[in-house]
């Protein structure tokens, strides 16, 4: 059975991640496998990597063959020189403290270049920031130049900006000035309406004693029209009254003037 180490696909669209696997040459490249040796992300800066090295030499030496792809990744990680150290010790030609520090040294030489490749990319990203920053500063001060000189007015306007000033000066003295006369007059004002809201209150309650007196002469009048008719008939009585009182009254004259 021929076997390969090879990329396994994970993740999800336009962020792919993939499986390092050992798996059957015959399988679908993303179906089963024999064995997960490590993962792949190449999404990050640097790539991440995360392998069994041990486990990957194993393969390699029973003769299972990594992709182009998969041989990459192994040879930048060390597997290969892993192997071919691996192959030297079981020829005999050096032994295996020889190969391990061998490969000690490749590995500590790889991390000093990995750092030193991380710092750059971070003092390059840095650099780039720092441009962008400095280009948005440069067209914001431009922006900022455009509306200055477009709201200061020419040179030869300066005077006539001046006499404005002056003139709105004046202005506000007098305004200043006839504040206190405006707020006098509107004092004489308020009192004005209170009088006005007092007098109209004094013409109501006249109002109100004319509509009485006229509810009065009313009443007088009903009262006056109901006694005529017993004021006529009376009259008679009474005229007849006074003549019989007279009457007595100049019989007794006649009577002592013939005496006399």
């Amino acid at each position: 059975m021929a076997v390969k180490i090879r990329l396994s696909r994970r993740g999800r669209k336009k962020n792919a991640m993939y499986d390092i696997v050992v798996a059957d040459a015959r399988a679908p490249r993303d179906g089963r496998f024999i064995e997960k040796i490590g993962t792949y992300n190449p999404n990050q800066n640097p790539a991440s990597v995360l392998l069994q090295a041990d486990r990957a030499v194993d393969w390699l030496l029973k003769g299972a063959q990594p992709t182009d792809t998969a041989r990459s990744i192994l040879h930048h990680e060390g597997v290969m020189l892993l192997k071919h150290l691996q192959v030297g010790v079981i020829k005999g030609a050096i032994t295996q403290e020889v190969a391990d520090a061998r490969f000690e040294e490749w590995k500590n030489m790889k991390g000093d270049k990995v750092a030193s490749q991380t710092a750059s990319l971070s003092d390059k990203k840095s650099a780039e920031k720092e441009q962008k920053l400095e280009a948005e500063r440069k067209v914001n001060q431009a922006r900022f130049d455009a509306i200055v000189k477009k709201n200061t007015p020419p040179a030869e306007e300066a005077p006539v900006v001046e006499e404005t000033a002056a003139v709105v000066e004046e202005i506000a003295a007098v305004v200043e000035e006839v504040a206190p006369i405006v707020e006098e007059t509107a004092l004489v004002v308020e009192e004005t309406a209170l009088v006005v809201e007092e007098t109209a209150l004094v013409v109501e309650e006249i109002a109100l004693v004319v509509e009485e007196t006229a509810l009065v002469v009313e009443e007088t009048a009903l009262v006056v029209e109901e006694t005529a008719p017993v004021v006529e008939e009376t009259a008679p009585v009474v005229e007849e009254t006074v003549e019989e009182v007279k009457a007595p009254a100049t019989e007794g004259s006649t009577e002592e003037k013939a005496a006399e």
